[in-house]
């Protein structure tokens, strides 16, 4: 019996259908049925479905109640093996894989599409380019050849099976939703903002701190206008260049409090106000489009809705429903977990093994105890911070984790020097525009969430070869950096959220994924259940740690709280 099976969906609702090789070819002719969810429910032995893009299939088929516990996305896939190949950039779609198989013009992506906010057709790509199904058949056989060619095979086929079992994830979080009380959101945003006025216009109570900060400034000022708000400081004798918090906070004005207190209700009237529950929450739930892969780094981003940056204080309206309770984990300190197991690092790894804080660890092996020192060390290390005591903690840091410091040393110098550089499971960063392997990006990538308040770019002094060629090297060092890390903590969360979602599937529970970033998920779940899905939260940890980097010591924990209300967790 096949476990593996090609499938792409036909006009009026019907597939197209084949059985697969383990070397990608067809082991029967294609078949037709007439519908999609039908065919792939009468075969519960295929295991594993071969398909041109979740996003075009799963959808569908989750509407009509079936399920699928793996599967192969093709389009996903050739951007992983484009990237493999250094070839970053270059069309991913599976017409452009096959023009490119047949040395034919390679028709570049659709445009990413707008979300559509309470709409699940937004779920559906418009337009493809159509692929014939035997077309597609051919570039999934030459993806499985391409696997082979990697620099590790056997890691990359884990990569893209992972970032497939991602996608499944995405599509049932999608379906499924976060639950939302949009009378609790309503009653923050009234208690927060004050009562609206008619005619538009601010709420009351930021009007009330426009208003003092315009006595304050002698003169009338709109404070959501940073060009304003620059031009009245200077007005006043001070010179400022942005209008952000941390440089407003060193003016001593009596405008300061009330434009600070404004620029954070006026963040959360544009990014989570009302006009954001009309659009965004329905039935109960908020449903954003999650985008695994999102970021160069394997990050995850959504196509609208801003599911990756709720404020706290909106989180209250995050409310498991009766009977029900939200399972909220965090992944303790998995960056430097993650550069224990990559780097090999003795010391290091031993650190990451034992229980309780890593940084209290690292404290007390080279900080004589001093945690918040550990800290920076250990995240200068990954950021290359080497001003202030930066140098001096990379110091302690080399001497006793030498094997770990190297490893991040090593992929800054060979994104400066315009190497490839890669994950541990062989995710590529693209290359620099204007290196010697130019895939056309334009410019060094730049993911909001590889900064770090307060670590600097790396200078001559920071313990790799002095010399940058130029400030676009320095920049890139600094980024290929973090990335061997972030992006290999990006890979270690897919094969966890894999593990999970098959744990909660095969026990049979009611519990549903409804929240995944980078280092949390959130599973809502009975009351009752609580206890196992901790249980298979922190069993998916550890067995993804395992899968991702082998036999180590490092270990990979969660803090688990089981609450009514997401805001409760933290």
């Amino acid at each position: 019996m096949n476990d593996r099976w090609a499938v792409a969906a036909t006009e009026g609702g019907g597939a197209l259908l084949a059985p697969l090789t383990r070397a990608g070819r067809p082991a029967a002719a294609p078949c037709h049925e007439p519908d999609l969810a039908e065919a792939v429910r009468s075969r519960p032995g295929a295991t594993r479905w071969v398909w041109r893009s979740t996003a075009e299939i799963y959808p569908r088929l989750l509407a009509a109640g079936v399920h699928v516990p793996r599967c192969y996305d093709i389009e996903d896939a050739e951007l992983l093996l484009l990237g493999q190949a250094g070839r970053w950039g270059e069309p991913r779609s599976a017409a452009a894989a096959y023009a490119r198989l047949h040395h034919l013009p390679v028709p570049p992506d659709p445009p990413q599409r707008a979300a559509e906010p309470g709409s699940q057709s937004s779920l559906f790509e418009p337009q493809p380019v159509h692929v014939p199904f035997e077309a597609l058949l051919q570039v999934y056989e030459d993806q499985v050849g391409r696997h082979e060619a990697a620099e590790h095979p056997d890691r990359m086929r884990l990569l893209t099976a992972a970032e497939s079992a991602g996608m499944l994830v995405a599509a049932e979080m999608n379906q499924t939703g976060l639950p939302w009380r949009a009378d609790v959101h309503r009653s923050v945003l009234d208690e927060l903002l004050g009562e609206r006025y008619a005619g538009g216009g601010d709420p009351r109570r930021m009007a009330e701190l426009a208003d003092q900060v315009s006595e304050a400034f002698g003169r009338r000022v709109r404070p959501e206008l940073p060009a304003d708000v620059i031009k009245a400081f200077a007005q006043a004798g001070i010179k400022i260049k942005s209008t952000r918090r941390w440089e407003l906070e060193e003016i001593d004005h009596p405008a300061v409090a009330p434009l600070i207190a404004y620029k954070k209700l006026y963040r959360i009237l544009t990014a989570h106000g009302w006009g954001w529950l009309q659009d965004w929450v329905r039935d109960g739930r908020f449903r954003p489009e999650y985008l695994p892969g999102g970021t160069v780094t394997g990050r995850w981003v959504t196509n609208g809705g801003g599911a990756l940056q709720i404020p706290k204080v909106i989180r209250r309206a995050v409310v498991a429903d009766e009977g029900w309770r939200l399972v909220v984990a965090d992944a303790d300190q998995m960056e430097p977990r993650v550069l224990a197991a990559i780097s090999r690092d003795p010391g290091l790894m031993d650190v990451a093994g034992q229980p309780g804080d890593l940084y209290k660890a690292v404290s007390d092996r080279a900080f004589s105890g001093d945690r918040e020192a550990a800290k920076i060390a250990v995240l200068g290390a990954v950021y290359g911070q080497t001003s202030g005591d930066g140098l001096k903690n990379l110091a302690a840091m080399r001497r006793r984790f030498p094997r770990a410091v190297q490893y991040v040393d090593d992929a800054a110098r060979a994104g400066e020097e315009g190497r490839l550089v890669r994950t541990w499971l062989g995710r590529t960063c693209p290359p620099a525009a204007g290196s010697d392997d130019d895939s056309g990006e334009a410019g060094i990538p730049q993911d909001p969430d590889e900064s770090l308040s307060g670590v600097d770019a790396p200078s001559s002094e920071d313990g790799y070869t002095p010399g940058y060629a130029s400030r676009n090297d320095r920049a890139r060092g600094r980024f290929t950096r973090n990335f061997v890390v972030q992006g290999s903590a990006a890979d270690w969360a897919l094969l966890m959220l894999a593990a999970l979602r098959q744990s909660l599937h095969s026990a049979g529970m009611k519990a549903e994924l409804v929240f995944f970033q980078h280092d949390e998920v959130i599973v809502h779940c009975p009351a009752e259940e609580t206890e196992a899905v901790t249980a298979a939260i922190r069993a998916a940890g550890e067995l993804a740690g395992r899968i991702a980097f082998g036999e180590t010591p490092v270990r990979f924990p969660f803090t688990v709280a089981a609450v009514e209300c997401y805001a409760d967790a933290k």
